[in-house]
C-alpha cells in the first residue's frame, strides 16, 4: 500500500493516504486536525469499523510521529501501522477484533514543515519547527550547516589543525579518532559540519546561532520550561500550531487510553516519567507499563527503558515530552519508540544508550565502519575527497552520513526495521478497557409494571478509567446509564440518568498463591435497575457508557 524504501514528501503522502482511505470506505477516514507553521495539512487517519460504532464510541489508541524534522523514519512507521491493520481486516483475528471493538488514531506527520527541508533537493537538518525561534534575524557570522558541493548530502569537514582533537585511526585511515590526551607530534585535524562560514575572520570559526531553534516535543504542557531550562520550548506551552493542534485533538478525544510516538534513534522503548524516579509512580501503573514493556521487548528486541534512569541526556538534567504528556496529564500510558539501532546491528552489545554518544571505545567505531561498508554500499560512511571551500580553503569533506545511518535505517533496511511495531501497538491497544452488555433481565410486576435490570462488565485488561493517576485527577467520570422510554410511559423507580463508579480490570489479580485475597471478585460488573410503567409489548432503550471504555446501548421488549 505504500512505499517502504524511500521517504515521501508531503503531496505524496497525502495522496497516498487518502488512497489508503478511499481504498477502505468501512474502515478509515482521513482529516486534517490543524495546520504547521507554513499552512500545511496535520493529516489523521481513524481507522476503526463504523459499521460497529462511531470512533468516539470505542476506546482508542493514538499514535504520531516525525514531530522531529530529519525523523523520517517515524511515518513510514505510522504508514506501516495503517497498512498493517487495513490489510489484515478479516484475516487477522487480533487485527478484525481491533477495528471492530477499537479506534486507532494514526497521525503519520506531526511536522511536515520541518519534513519537507530535510527532505529537499538541497537539504536543512533542524531539529523541529520552521518558525524562527527564538530570534528571526538571520545569524551574521559563524558555521552554518549547508550542503555546499550539491550533492544531497550534508557531511563533515576535515582540515589539518596541529592542534586539532582528531586524528586519523592507525589502521583505518577512512576514520577519524580522538587524539590522546597527552598525544603531540602528530597529524590533527578539525572536524566540523558541511558548511559556510559567515563573516570568516581567518581565525575563529563559531557555530553560527540556529535560526530554528524550536523543539516541537519541548512546547507540551507537561512540566513546560522556558527556553533558559529547557532548549527549544518555545514561546509559552502549546505556542506552535504543530503541538496545540495534537493537544487539542487529544483533549477532544476523551476515549483515547494509551499512545506510541515515533522518534529516532536508538532502539529503545522509552516510558514516562522524563523528570522524576519510578518510585514516584503508582505501583499499579508501573506494573502495567512493565507488563507492556516486556510484550515490546519480545515482539521488538528493543529493550523498555524509563527516560528517567535510563535515558537523560545528561546526569543533571531532565527531559520532558509527548511520554510525559499523555500519561501525567491523561493518565494514559504512553512510550517513545526512538526507531533504529545501528550499533546492534553492527553487532555492539551492551552500549549505554544516551551515554554512548559521549564516549565508547573505538573497537565499536571499527565495527560500524565493517557493518557499514558491507551493507550501505558506500552511502553510509563517505570516503573523504577534497573540496574548495570558499572560507577554508582546502579541505576534505566525508565521514558518516549520519541521516542514512544513524538518523533513520538506510532505505534497503528501512521496511524490515518498521515491520517491528504493529503488534506491539495493537496489544497495548487492546489491553484497553471494553464496556460490554453482561446480561438485560425484565421482571413483570403486575399490571404495567415492569423492572428492567440491566447488566454491564468491562472486558478489558485495564479498568475503565485506565491508570490510577487517571483516578486520582478524575480526569474521566465513571460509568454513566440511562433510561429512554415511548410516549405515554413513565419511570417510577430510578433515575433517568445514573452516575456510578470506575469498573476493574484484571491488570490488578494476584496469582493464585498470593495470601491477599481480592475486595470484590465481580468488581468489573455494574447492574443498573427501574421500574417502569408501560403497556406490554412497550419498546425501551438502556444504554450505558464511559468516555475511555465505549458505550454499550440495548433495546428491550416489556414482554
Amino acid at each position: 500500500m505504500f512505499p517502504y524504501d524511500r521517504f515521501v514528501k508531503f503531496e505524496e503522502l497525502t495522496t497516498l493516504l487518502r488512497s489508503a482511505v478511499d481504498a477502505h470506505p468501512g474502515l478509515a477516514r482521513m482529516a486534517s486536525i490543524g495546520s504547521s507553521h507554513e499552512g500545511r495539512s496535520i493529516w489523521c487517519v481513524t481507522l476503526t469499523n463504523y459499521a460497529t460504532g462511531e470512533p468516539l464510541s470505542k476506546p482508542a489508541f493514538y499514535v504520531d510521529a516525525n514531530i522531529h524534522a530529519t525523523e523520517l523514519s517515524g511515518s513510514v512507521a505510522a504508514l506501516k501501522l495503517i497498512d498493517t491493520v487495513l490489510s489484515g481486516y478479516g484475516k487477522r483475528a487480533d487485527l478484525t477484533r481491533l477495528l471492530d471493538s477499537r479506534t486507532l488514531y494514526v497521525i503519520p506527520r506531526v511536522n511536515p514543515d520541518g519534513a519537507e527541508w530535510a527532505m529537499a533537493d538541497k537539504p536543512k537538518y533542524i531539529r523541529s519547527s520552521t518558525r524562527p525561534y527564538p530570534y528571526a534575524e538571520d545569524a551574521i557570522e559563524g558555521l552554518e550547516p549547508e550542503d555546499i558541493d550539491g550533492d544531497g548530502r550534508i557531511l563533515m569537514m576535515r582540515f589539518r589543525d596541529d592542534n586539532g582533537p582528531w586524528k586519523k585511526h592507525a589502521s583505518e585511515p577512512r576514520l577519524m579518532v580522538r587524539r590522546d590526551p597527552v598525544e603531540t607530534g602528530g597529524e590533527y585535524y578539525r572536524i566540523v559540519s558541511e558548511g559556510r562560514i559567515k563573516a570568516y575572520d581567518g581565525f575563529n570559526l563559531p557555530v553560527a546561532r540556529v535560526k530554528t531553534g524550536l523543539d516541537l516535543n519541548r512546547n507540551f504542557p507537561e512540566e513546560w520550561r522556558p527556553e533558559s531550562e529547557q532548549l527549544g520550548a518555545g514561546d509559552f506551552p502549546t505556542s506552535e500550531p504543530e503541538v496545540r493542534a495534537c493537544v487539542e485533538f487529544v483533549n477532544k478525544h476523551r476515549n483515547i487510553c494509551g499512545g506510541v510516538f515515533f522518534h529516532t534513534w536508538s532502539g529503545v522503548l522509552l516510558r514516562p516519567f522524563g523528570t522524576k524516579a519510578d518510585d514516584e509512580m503508582a505501583p499499579e501503573d508501573l506494573w502495567v507499563f512493565q507488563t507492556q514493556g516486556k510484550k515490546g521487548e519480545e515482539l521488538t528486541g528493543y529493550p523498555a527503558i524509563s527516560v528517567f534512569h535510563e535515558f537523560k541526556y545528561h546526569p543533571k538534567e531532565v527531559i520532558t515530552g509527548t511520554q510525559d504528556w499523555l500519561y501525567t496529564e491523561l493518565g494514559s500510558y504512553a512510550w517513545v519508540v526512538e526507531i533504529w539501532c545501528p550499533m546492534r546491528e553492527a553487532g555492539i552489545k551492551d552500549y549505554k544508550f544516551i551515554d554512548w554518544f559521549r564516549d565508547h571505545p573505538v573497537d565499536d567505531d571499527l565495527k560500524l565502519l565493517k557493518w557499514t561498508d558491507e551493507t550501505h554500499k558506500g552511502k553510509g560512511y563517505v570516503d573523504w575527497y577534497p573540496y574548495d571551500h570558499p572560507e577554508l580553503g582546502k579541505v576534505e569533506l566525508g565521514g558518516w552520513n549520519r541521516f542514512h545511518t544513524f538518523s533513520n535505517p538506510p532505505p534497503h533496511l528501512m521496511e524490515k526495521e518498521v515491520q517491528k511495531f504493529p503488534d506491539w501497538i495493537v496489544f497495548q491497544a487492546l489491553m484497553s478497557p471494553k464496556l460490554e452488555h453482561h446480561s438485560t433481565r425484565v421482571t413483570s410486576l403486575g399490571g404495567d409494571l415492569w423492572r428492567i435490570d440491566f447488566g454491564v462488565h468491562n472486558t478489558g485488561y485495564l479498568p475503565t478509567d485506565v491508570s490510577k493517576l487517571t483516578r486520582k485527577k478524575k480526569y474521566v467520570r465513571g460509568v454513566v446509564a440511562e433510561i429512554t422510554l415511548p410516549d405515554g410511559a413513565a419511570l417510577v423507580e430510578g433515575k433517568a440518568r445514573i452516575e456510578s463508579g470506575q469498573l476493574e480490570g484484571r491488570n490488578n489479580h494476584h496469582t493464585l498463591v498470593s495470601f491477599w485475597p481480592g475486595a470484590n471478585a465481580t468488581e468489573d460488573r455494574l447492574r443498573f435497575s427501574w421500574i417502569v410503567r408501560a403497556p406490554a409489548g412497550a419498546a425501551v432503550t438502556v444504554e450505558a457508557r464511559h468516555d475511555r471504555a465505549g458505550t454499550v446501548t440495548q433495546r428491550i421488549s416489556l414482554n
